[in-house]
């Protein structure tokens, strides 16, 4: 891009965020909160902070909040953000915008950044000036940009320092790493857990615990929503799966439901 195409556009864009605070909102919403079970009790943004936050933001206007999903963040589940998904889903067919309580590291998240970007859907920051159409979409664009620059700046300062990690394991004589072991320390990058007697059985059962956990934790989320739909006469697997389908409301795994998978959260509600 030519640098008085660059330097127009950006002058647009500190004229348009500059007047951002002056417009007031019109139009359907839908909000996007996040919580982690581990962060939720230390975090300044806790669920019920988000919602005030939101609530501030659209205060004053002619707008109706027609949708609010939560996602609870585990270390697993962040590339996937079935529940993101959801809420873009409903921002398509209800014609809304979605509106998310706080950036902060998101904008360091590529993944979330190119979902936001992909999805044809207009999208608001609380904590960020308010900025719409073309313009918008544009600082959307360089968000995930610079996400993706950051990401893959930090992966290759990371296979840089695990390739001289294992270069040096390597150039380790015998007796240093009987030393090592001796002490209780890895000899091969990686470490020797999986080499040690009783600990690759021990992680074995304490991964089984785990997906049993999640996919209890699962049913549990669900749980509200199939006894609405059997309340209304929906009671068969199949049936169950067609409404969850329906309201797009993805599996764990981010796909659509079978009345095979219905049965399993059944089993356990």
């Amino acid at each position: 891009m030519p640098l008085y195409a660059f330097t127009f556009i950006a002058t647009r864009v500190a004229i348009d965020v500059r007047n951002a605070g002056m417009s007031r909102h019109s139009g359907k919403y839908v909000a996007y909160y996040r919580v982690s079970t581990d962060r939720q009790g230390k975090s300044g943004l806790g669920l019920e902070a988000q919602e005030q936050t939101v609530r501030d933001r659209l205060n004053g206007g002619d707008w109706s909040l027609v949708g609010q999903v939560t996602e609870v963040e585990t270390g697993t589940n962040k590339r996937a953000r079935p529940e993101l998904d959801r809420a873009l889903g409903l921002c398509r067919v209800m014609g809304a915008k979605l509106i998310v309580a706080n950036v902060s590291r998101l904008t360091r998240d590529p993944d979330f950044m190119r979902k936001l970007a992909d999805a044809g859907v207009e999208v608001e920051f609380c904590d960020l000036p308010k900025v719409e159409g073309a313009v918008g979409t544009f600082m959307l664009r360089q968000m995930l940009a610079v996400a993706e620059l950051e990401a893959g700046m930090i992966s290759e300062r990371t296979k840089k320092a695990l390739a001289q990690k294992k270069a040096w394991y390597e150039g380790l004589s015998e007796s240093e790493r009987q030393r090592l072991k001796e002490q209780g320390k890895a000899t091969q990058l990686g470490g020797d857990r999986g080499n040690l007697p009783g600990v690759s059985e021990k992680g074995r059962v304490r991964s089984i615990k785990t997906r049993q956990d999640k996919a209890a934790q699962r049913a549990a989320d669900l749980a509200p929503i199939i006894r609405t739909l059997q309340a209304s006469g929906v009671t068969s697997a199949s049936g169950i799966a067609k409404a969850l389908n329906d309201r797009g409301i993805p599996t764990v795994r981010g796909g659509c439901w079978q009345a095979v998978q219905v049965r399993r959260v059944l089993s356990r509600v």
